[in-house]
């Protein structure tokens, strides 16, 4: 079982920056791929940033060039480093992982909320 903890939400300005972090209960080389998704009020759950083998990593639309995802393995960390933020990236924000054979981890969430 592996448990993930989010940190560092919180009320921000439009154009502001925050940055989340998501600590693993296991190391996370024993992790497929890490990733951030979130969900705003009435919306569905959509990822945003995922972070995979290689350390590849993938980005929606609407957070390119504004949002980065990075991990560090020593502290079994996984951080998600938003800038210029705008109304529309209010929302819940979860860490997720998964293991091979299929196994789906979610944190808590941590509440993202951009003020204009």
């Amino acid at each position: 079982q592996v448990q993930l903890v989010e940190s560092g939400g919180g009320l921000v300005q439009a154009g502001g920056s925050l940055r989340l972090s998501c600590v693993a209960s296991v190391n996370i080389f024993s992790l497929n791929s890490m990733a951030w998704y979130r969900q705003a009020p009435g919306k569905q759950r959509e990822l945003v940033a995922s972070i995979g083998t290689g350390d590849k990593t993938t980005y929606a639309d609407s957070v390119k060039g504004r949002f980065t995802i990075s991990k560090d393995n020593g502290r079994r960390t996984v951080y998600l480093q938003m800038s210029s933020l705008k109304v529309e990236d209010t929302a819940v924000y979860y860490c997720y992982a998964d293991q091979l054979p299929p196994r789906n981890y979610w944190g808590q969430g941590t509440q993202v909320t951009v003020s204009s």
